[in-house]
């Protein structure tokens, strides 16, 4: 749970973050980074080909390595088994460190994904420290629920936002005598809670990216929302909103409706 809006423990990691992460998918160049960094954002969510991140996250882990949260993963390829450790060692080799401290499978769609393999190997890389957490992504909103009721994971990386609610029921409830971290993602839905859904007034309010990230973060349960912008003037408009704090209830309201509106038009993308 959320000690304040702006930072929280992490889980029971016993980590404290920013609740607004950074992952730089969309190339925002190494300046936004630094703003970010200068800014107190703390998360970082990190692939090996976003270039820029890693440069940066190389530079300032080589001192005060503990006061940055450094995020990756393998994904999970349906035609082969992943090689976690490979991934994992790639990556403490790219970035200069001797730890990451969120390993995670990531792209898990069924429970037999999450085999008991894969689970068995993110246990060794964290008993031998070279990841201090380990955890998966999801869109299965009720597997999710199990692992974490079962107390089978440090993190949970998931998607909720205004038009994608379902963690309300599936995942949230769950969490509370174990107590993993949550991070979520697509806080915009891919941009499509930003657009005007056919139907909706034309004089009709429409959220900001701002908005988007302020609703996912106004749910205590939610420790971090990544945001992935894709330059530097998005990365200053959302750190201003984020410091806005939680949307009133009004603005809650708004939010489901027009989630709601936009869910409805988007069936065909879950």
């Amino acid at each position: 749970m959320s000690q304040d809006f702006t930072h929280t423990k992490f889980g029971n990691t016993g980590i404290t973050v920013c609740r607004l992460g950074l992952s730089a998918t969309y190339r925002p160049g190494k300046r936004a980074i630094y703003k970010a960094l200068d800014e107190g954002v703390d998360f970082f969510f990190c692939y090996g080909f976003d270039t820029h991140m890693i440069s940066v996250l190389r530079d300032v882990l080589k001192n005060n390595r503990e006061n940055y949260s450094v995020v990756t993963g393998a994904y999970n390829l349906l035609w082969t088994y992943p090689n976690l450790r490979r991934t994992l060692e790639k990556r403490l080799r790219q970035l200069h460190t001797d730890y990451i401290d969120v390993f995670l499978f990531l792209g898990v769609i069924k429970e037999k994904h999450f085999t008991e393999q894969v689970r068995e190997e993110l246990y060794r890389l964290r008993e031998e420290g070279k990841a201090r957490f380990v955890g998966i992504s999801t869109h299965n909103r009720k597997f999710a629920g199990k692992l974490a009721a079962e107390g089978a994971l440090d993190v949970i990386m998931m998607r909720y936002n205004a038009a994608h609610r379902g963690a309300e029921q599936d995942i949230f409830p769950y969490l509370n005598q174990y107590n993993p971290g949550v991070v979520s993602y697509t806080a915009t839905r891919w941009r499509y809670l930003l657009k005007r859904p056919q139907g909706w007034p034309k004089k009709g309010l429409i959220p900001t990216a701002g908005m988007c990230y302020r609703f996912v973060l106004s749910n205590p349960h939610v420790d971090v929302c990544l945001t992935a912008p894709s330059n530097i003037k998005q990365l200053k408009e959302n750190l201003v909103a984020f410091r806005q704090g939680p949307l009133g209830e009004d603005e809650m309201e708004f939010m489901r409706k027009f989630g709601d509106e936009v869910h409805h038009r988007k069936k065909w993308f879950m």
